[in-house]
């Protein structure tokens, strides 16, 4: 380590209490993201928490309720805001205790560049490597662009954040940042692979029907991208590449089955390219040090012009529910946000510009309520105070566990025919009169 970067190191150190100082009324702070929470830090800020008000604080995707939240129940002092819902601020939303920020991914950088004032930034990297730089690790996403804006920055070092190589964008010098707390280097929280159903495995077996040799994959989190990916490696396919939001454990049974190479990449050959990871040590202690991946800001992955470049594109995500007219809600129930829109516009999109690829909405045909009610996910309309994701002009390929729906280049009626061919048989004739009385019918229809 060179003498300046040691000189300015020791200069910069400074405790949790001095660095939660930094905060006054009135201020945004912004924490970083998904898994690389600021625990010190937010430890000590919560014991100011009676002396500020009308904080916000904002962070993508928390994954631990804060010390300050908890300190201030009657959100009184604290605003707590989030770009992306997880478990955590999903359960807070519903106690009225944390509001969602609508973005559509990609733009996340450049609106936060032009719209948002961040005061003071609480960010949680590795260690200061031999040449004064902080590792973002696990989330380069929006990250630089909250340095870019911040006031004050403040790193809380984490010894057991990989060190993930770029791509770009993916460290801090530390001549821009204006203090460092020594963290007491907890483990990284893990995200366990969901459970997979017998539905999900259906589901799969559709979704491989669409993917053929020298694909680009993009892969969500939950039970169907881990079919998916267990599938994928005891298949045949060849030269699968990589370009994804989010990097999960899937990816990398497929690496190691050898079915990714990326070597039939257009952009970042030969890398597996992401903005952002999340899942368990096993895809942690992967990404440390690993040049196969690549760590990119979300807009330079999710940019849909970006996805284009790739050829083949296959992007799977999920849905909450679709109508007749394919609009796809992803992100809440009725006005009860339990999601985001996250990057699955960005890829639905990308996908269909992409020479050869292709945007899957997955999604099961049914939904039990908690009183043992069956519901169709296949609606007439969107249920109403839900949120549309992916507008009926932007949705390609829709699949559930009875078939698969393309619906570019079709009227009304020939997508209403389309989704009512994948719901489950005991709604068809239900959503055959809503879609009559829509208009959107042929009376000569016949379902299959």
């Amino acid at each position: 380590m060179g003498e300046f970067e040691l000189s300015q190191y020791k200069q910069k150190l400074t405790t949790p209490e001095k660095a939660a100082q930094l905060v006054k009324s009135g201020d945004t702070v912004q924490y970083s993201e998904f898994v690389l929470f600021p625990e010190l830090i937010d430890a000590a800020l919560a014991k100011r928490v009676n002396e500020l008000f009308n904080v916000t604080l904002r962070s993508t995707c928390y994954t631990r309720v804060p010390e300050v939240v908890k300190a201030d129940l009657k959100r009184e002092h604290f605003i707590m805001e989030d770009y992306h819902f997880g478990n955590i601020s999903r359960r807070l939303h519903d106690q009225n205790l944390c509001n969602y920020i609508p973005i559509t991914y990609h733009m996340g950088p450049r609106l936060l560049k032009k719209y948002v004032d961040v005061d003071v930034f609480f960010i949680t990297a590795g260690e200061m490597d031999q040449r004064g730089y902080f590792n973002f690790g696990l989330a380069n996403s929006v990250t630089n662009a909250v340095l870019a804006k911040a006031k004050k920055v403040v790193v809380e070092v984490n010894k057991n954040v990989p060190y993930c190589l770029g791509g770009n964008q993916e460290s801090v010098h530390i001549s821009r940042v204006d203090y460092i707390v020594e963290g007491n280097n907890p483990p990284l929280l893990e995200v366990p692979p969901a459970q997979p159903t017998e539905i999900d495995r259906k589901i799969s077996e559709h979704v491989l029907k669409e993917i053929e040799d020298g694909c680009c994959l993009q892969l969500g989190i939950g039970g169907l991208p881990n079919v998916v990916g267990a599938m994928i490696a005891e298949s045949d396919f060849k030269d699968l590449g990589v370009h994804t939001e989010m990097l999960v454990d899937s990816y990398v049974d497929l690496y190691n089955s050898r079915k990714i190479t990326g070597a039939r990449k257009t952009l970042d050959a030969y890398k597996m390219s992401y903005t952002f990871a999340m899942g368990t040590r096993k895809l942690y202690d992967f990404l440390h040090n690993n040049p196969t991946c690549a760590s990119y800001p979300v807009n330079y992955i999710n940019d849909p012009r970006i996805v284009a470049m790739n050829d083949k594109v296959i992007a799977i995500n999920n849905a909450m529910e679709v109508d007749l007219f394919g609009q796809v809600c992803s992100e809440s129930v009725g006005a009860a946000q339990k999601s985001g829109t996250g990057g699955q516009f960005d890829f639905v999109y990308g996908s269909f510009e992409s020479r050869g690829g292709k945007g899957l909405i997955c999604l099961s045909s049914t939904r039990t309520e908690k009183d043992g009610t069956v519901k169709t996910r296949i609606r007439p309309t969107i249920t109403p105070g839900s949120i549309v994701t992916v507008p009926r002009s932007i949705a390609h390929y829709i699949i559930t566990e009875f078939g698969t729906a393309q619906l570019k280049g079709k009227s009304t009626w020939q997508r209403a025919e389309a989704l009512i061919n994948i719901a489950h048989p005991d709604f068809r004739d239900q959503l055959i009169k809503e879609a009559d009385a829509m208009r959107i019918w042929r009376r000569s229809n016949k379902i299959a």
